[in-house]
């Protein structure tokens, strides 16, 4: 089901919102243990759907495209940025486009749609394992199982609910492609000397 979302990345947007220099949320990397990736996040704003289901997420991908491609009370085209994100723990999904860091809350309009909403999500601390392929179930699964496994041996306290996050349009290949599973954990803040100042496009190392 989730290859339903490249595909609609295929159609719905064109190869200018999905150039090479597509913007990322910019995180700081305080720790890597393993295929495991602690990072801190900056506060960013998300428009978010909620999904009836996990087979839903061509119509969620479809609410969201829609509020960046003019569906909002200023007509107003907002670029897209990766990667799209989907909660994974919950009965109901939410999916989220990151806005891009240009616009404040207060400079973003309004969606249309009432299904669609703006929410400001704080800065945090996150674990992150990354993995190739495509994001099937069992894949997703199988990642999730891996990254909380890891972060239990090392008594690392999640504190967040999990998501997958996908960055590649539909034309990429599977061994190129880029998933990752993330979980909120309790974690320090950046400083100096951890921090690394790059952003996800610059500091995850090539798996």
């Amino acid at each position: 089901m989730r290859k339903a979302i490249a595909t609609l990345v295929l159609t719905m947007c064109s190869g200018t919102i999905m150039a090479a220099d597509i913007e990322e949320p910019d995180f700081d990397l305080l720790d890597q243990f393993g295929a495991v990736e602690i990072r801190h996040y900056e506060p960013t704003i998300q428009a978010q759907t909620t999904l009836e289901s996990d087979a839903a997420t061509t119509s969620g991908f479809r609410r969201l495209a829609g509020y960046i491609f003019g569906g909002n009370d200023q007509g107003m085209e907002i670029a897209m940025t990766a990667p799209v994100q989907e909660t994974l723990d919950a009965p109901r999904p939410i999916m989220a486009f990151t806005m891009p860091s240009a616009y404040s809350m207060a400079e973003l309009p309004r969606p249309n749609a009432a299904d669609v909403t703006l929410r400001e999500i704080p800065g945090k601390t996150v674990a992150v394992i990354r993995f190739s392929g495509w994001a099937t179930s069992s894949r997703v699964e199988h990642q999730t199982a891996q990254l909380l496994a890891e972060l239990e041996r090392r008594d690392i306290e999640v504190v967040g609910g999990l998501s997958l996050n996908q960055y590649n349009p539909p034309w990429t290949l599977p061994f190129l492609r880029r998933n990752e599973v993330m979980v909120e954990i309790r974690g320090p803040a950046p400083t100096d000397q951890n921090a690394s100042g790059g952003s996800a496009s610059t500091t995850v190392p090539t798996a």
